[in-house]
Order: C-alpha cells, then sequence, then structure tokens
C-alpha cells in the first residue's frame, strides 16, 4: 500500500471515529439553537481578543481574565453549548495526536545535524555572495 493509500484510511477512520461522530452531531445541534450559537459565538470573541492582547505583548488586566471564566461558566450550563465545546476538545486531542505521530515520522528530516549538513553543502556547491559568510544565507 502506498502513502496516498494510508492517508486516505487514515481520512475514512477519522470519518468513522466516534469523536469525529459526535462532534458533527454536536455541531448540528449548535447550528439548530440561535441562543447557544450567539452565546457560543460571544464566548470565542472574547477568547480571541485576550489572545490577540496577549501576542501582541500587552498586558492583560485581572478584570478580563475574569470574566472570560465567568463567561467559560455561563456557557457550561447550557448543555448544547457544553456538548459541543466536549466534543470539540476531544476531536481536537485525536488530531493533535495525529499530528505528533506523523510529525515523528518527519524528525529525521529536521534534526539539526541534517540543516547544518545541508547548509554545508549549500555553501560548497553554492558559494556565499562577496560580502556575506557561507552560513548566512
Amino acid at each position: 500500500m502506498n502513502v496516498y493509500d494510508y492517508a486516505h484510511n487514515l481520512a475514512k477512520a477519522i470519518k468513522d471515529s466516534q469523536e469525529f461522530k459526535n462532534f458533527l452531531q454536536a455541531k448540528g445541534k449548535i447550528e439548530q439553537d440561535t441562543g447557544a450559537k450567539e452565546m457560543l459565538a460571544d464566548f470565542r470573541k472574547a477568547q480571541w481578543e485576550l489572545q490577540k492582547q496577549k501576542l501582541s505583548g500587552l498586558e492583560i488586566a485581572p478584570e478580563q481574565e475574569k470574566r472570560l471564566s465567568q463567561l467559560l461558566e455561563i456557557i457550561g450550563l447550557n448543555p448544547v453549548v457544553r456538548e459541543f465545546l466536549e466534543s470539540e476538545y476531544r476531536f481536537s486531542l485525536m488530531i493533535a495526536d495525529v499530528q505528533k505521530i506523523i510529525a515523528e515520522a518527519m524528525e529525521p528530516l529536521l534534526s539539526a545535524e541534517w540543516i547544518a549538513e545541508l547548509k554545508e553543502q549549500l555553501s560548497t556547491d553554492h558559494p556565499a555572495p562577496p560580502g556575506q559568510s557561507a552560513g548566512n544565507s
């Protein structure tokens, strides 16, 4: 079997997984419940704003984190939203595990030794332009 066949089998296994089915079902329920959908959207927007602020290096006020925690508690009381978030988490965890397994297979390609060898080979095959050392490409 070639790698493409395995990829198709993996895609089928993901679609057949209980995590995928549960997430798909929860997604359908939240799409049908306008209030739950709005509640989730408001939470995600607040979560995104806080994350954007963190990534920008801006300080996060304790009130902001408290507000997000309160929003999480509130949406957790809604069974449709809670089911969606729980199934989303379990599905995401499965996908992250699959990505980790695939990434581990790529480790030999990404080793520091391999990169150093490649740089050395490139510098001997293609000398650096005048004024630049071979390692600065």
